[in-house]
């Protein structure tokens, strides 16, 4: 492995020590709430000093999950780190149960009780998170079914998840090379080829990687199948008035926030697909393929790998520029080894940052192959290391953030860096042309990628609550979701009916409808971007603000109290995507030079 991780135990017997006091400390908290009559004047110092104990329950958890989430995706492979995995998952059923003990304390208690509650200084500050356990007593089952639930979790739903994880991590595919060469690739290295310049490259590691998961996409089509499955029970159970209801309340957005950027998004659909349209211009054809979505415009001879350490100084750089609190951030990061990047053998797909909030260290992982792309994805994940550094010194329950602020910080990430590399010197056109089509690729991503996981999502969900799917159908709806989205652009018979196998996201069991917030993210970052190039290094304060407040309220809540947006208006989205017409009619203009097409 690339990075170090004694800053989290020195050895895995430390790990293994840490987390058995952790397993029994957690359980001890259950028993001892068990007995705890629910919240009232007289019972508020016992629930005070519980929310204590709480947090420093779940500070630990962050702390050991964080740290075996590394040891598994760098090395999932190995079956120590599965095993621990599945303990972890036990322990987080353990935490699960804890949770649901302040659901119960709070859910029936009047508001002049919670509200009393709620002043006194040792809670006052996690006075969001106790509102949302009262929210959640709504939408909750008994407590001795709740607690069965998360028992039943760890065997079931998870497992379904972990055994897909397990499944990834040992995926191998045939990648034939324009020249007649074959090689053997893990499958986590097959995004990175599918962005290649070279369209024969891509189009042979979609073929090879797509027979790879048509071999497995029985065991993916019963995993997802379960997942939902599970899901739609649960939710039956709990009263939830649709599939997307669990995940709202996960994301921290009101449905009309939800409503609000999905109509912008189909509105502005001509924006994105006009992008689609000049890339299949740029390739000498008339529409794309799905493959082709990551590709880079075919701008003069390809570019050279970019070195590791080159892309550690572009990211620093254009932190630098921004906020030398930020640059500063990320040099520690690579200074400290805080970066698994080398692709290798037995890595699962994709890229995350974890962090511990018992030491305040984050930990990125990526697959790095030296293309742009994966500097983007580097600047992205070093935004979400950032949003936890922002935090620091924050109470566990009010650091809890969701994935739509989250996704804020990380997008903002990948336009600071393009915004610096646009202003390093004089560039030519080609570069200038590259640079703006690494960018409107992004839009490409989500508002148009990001949107079919959604459609295609909802359409699985509403179809497995009349029973499981087969794999030709789940594949079926995943074509019919591309088709719609991307529209005339996107080639006949060109689809990638196995995306839903290939995609982690589906299969995380923590959380539902992982997509869409990315899309938020997205948006709300262009937004907040052009309010930095107005605004200057002024802004990065209020940036700063923004992100140390993003657990303590809804999304809408936040931006309102700290940046003045309204988040519930399809005007706020519609102008954050028209912040992305400047840069098409530019690359459009572009076009015939570099090109030698007409815009």
């Amino acid at each position: 492995m690339d990075w170090d991780l004694t800053g989290y135990f020195q050895d895995f017997d430390a790990y293994e020590a840490f987390v058995g006091e952790l397993e029994t400390d957690c359980k001890r908290l259950v028993t001892s709430l068990s007995s705890v009559p629910a919240l009232a004047p007289v019972s508020e110092a016992t629930w005070a000093g519980a929310v204590d104990r709480y947090e420093a329950i779940l500070a630990r958890f962050s702390h050991a999950s964080s740290y075996v989430g590394c040891l598994a995706a760098a090395e999932g492979h190995l079956e120590r780190h599965q095993q621990a995995e599945s303990r972890m998952a036990r322990v987080g059923s353990e935490l699960s149960k804890l949770g649901l003990e302040f659901v119960r304390a709070l859910r029936e208690v009047d508001d002049a009780t919670f509200e009393g509650f709620a002043a006194r200084p040792e809670v006052a500050t996690a006075k969001p998170a106790l509102a949302r356990w009262r929210r959640e007593g709504a939408h909750t089952m008994a407590p001795e079914l709740e607690a069965l639930a998360a028992d039943l979790g760890n065997d079931g739903l998870h497992a379904w998840g972990r055994l897909y994880n397990r499944v990834s991590s040992d995926l191998t595919f045939t990648m034939t090379w324009p020249d007649g060469r074959t090689e053997t690739l893990p499958v986590a290295q097959r995004r990175s080829l599918m962005a290649s310049p070279d369209r024969a490259v891509r189009a042979a590691a979609f073929a090879g990687g797509n027979e790879a998961w048509g071999r497995a996409s029985d065991v993916c089509g019963a995993a997802l199948n379960h997942i939902a499955g599970t899901r739609i029970a649960l939710d039956a159970r709990r009263k939830r008035p649709s599939a997307i209801h669990g995940a709202l309340e996960q994301a921290a957005i009101s449905e009309a926030t939800l409503e609000a950027m999905m109509s912008a998004v189909q509105g502005a659909a001509s924006v994105s697909r006009k992008v689609l349209a000049l890339k299949a211009k740029a390739m000498g054809r008339t529409t794309v393929g799905w493959f082709d979505l990551e590709a880079p415009f075919e701008v003069g001879a390809p570019e050279s790998p970019i070195p590791w350490e080159e892309a550690c100084g572009r990211v620093s750089r254009a932190f630098h520029r921004a906020s030398a609190e930020l640059g500063g951030y990320f040099d520690q990061c690579v200074s400290r080894r805080w970066i698994d990047f080398a692709p290798r053998a037995g890595k699962r797909p994709g890229a995350f940052c974890t962090s511990s909030e018992v030491t305040d260290e984050t930990r990125i992982f990526m697959t790095y192959q030296g293309t742009a792309g994966d500097v983007s994805t580097l600047a992205h994940e070093a935004g979400h290391a950032f949003h936890a550094e922002a935090m620091r010194g924050i109470r566990p329950l009010a650091r809890q953030y969701p994935m739509t602020l989250a996704e804020s910080a990380s997008t903002f990430g990948e336009l600071l860096l393009a915004d610096s590399l646009r202003k390093e010197g004089a560039i030519d056109d080609a570069t200038r042309a590259r640079m703006l089509g690494e960018s409107l690729g992004d839009a490409v991503s989500f508002l148009l990628d990001i949107p079919v996981r959604y459609t295609f999502e909802r359409a699985f969900y509403e179809e497995r609550r009349r029973g499981e799917l087969t794999v030709a159908r789940t594949s079926e709806l995943m074509s019919l979701a591309q088709r719609r989205v991307l529209g005339s652009v996107l080639e006949p018979g060109a689809e990638d009916p196995l995306f839903w196998a290939s995609k982690l996201h589906f299969f995380l069991t923590d959380i539902s409808f992982y997509n869409f917030p990315y899309t938020f993210g997205f948006l709300l970052s262009r937004a907040l971007f052009q309010r930095y190039l107005e605004e200057g290094s002024a802004f990065m304060p209020k940036w700063v603000a923004f992100l140390r407040e993003t657990g303590q309220a809804d999304a809408h809540v936040v931006a309102a109290r700290t940046l003045g947006e309204d988040l519930e208006s399809e005007g706020f989205w519609g102008r954050a995507i028209a912040s992305l017409e400047p840069d098409l009619a530019e690359l459009e203009a572009l076009a015939p030079k570099v090109f030698g097409v007409a815009g």
